[in-house]
């Protein structure tokens, strides 16, 4: 679902540099790219702090062409789709709600 999305006018012209705190499963970051994409946007490249092997395979599987650039790679996702041994919720941290 696409709550907010607004980009200039010449977003096709410009490099698209998508910032997640985490990459988990992927299928956020996918639809974001897939999103760019759809406006024309051919240079794109995908940053995160930490991510886990899922979500790198997806991102690989339907954007080759996307550069992930990663601070860390943990082991694998559990049962629920986070990130093991991970960082916790970045937004529960970033807005103290947990």
């Amino acid at each position: 679902m696409e709550y907010y999305y607004k980009v200039p006018e010449d977003i096709d012209e410009r490099l698209v540099i998508v910032v997640d705190p985490m990459l988990a499963t992927g299928n956020s970051a996918s639809a974001a790219l897939s999103r760019l994409k759809e406006d024309g946007v051919t240079s794109l490249k995908f940053v995160c702090l930490l991510a886990a092997p899922e979500g790198i395979s997806t991102l690989a599987e339907h954007h080759p062409e996307v550069p992930i650039l990663a601070g860390a790679v943990d082991s694998h996702l559990n049962d629920h789709g986070y990130i093991v041994p991970g960082l916790g919720d970045a937004g529960d941290r970033l807005f103290g709600t947990r």
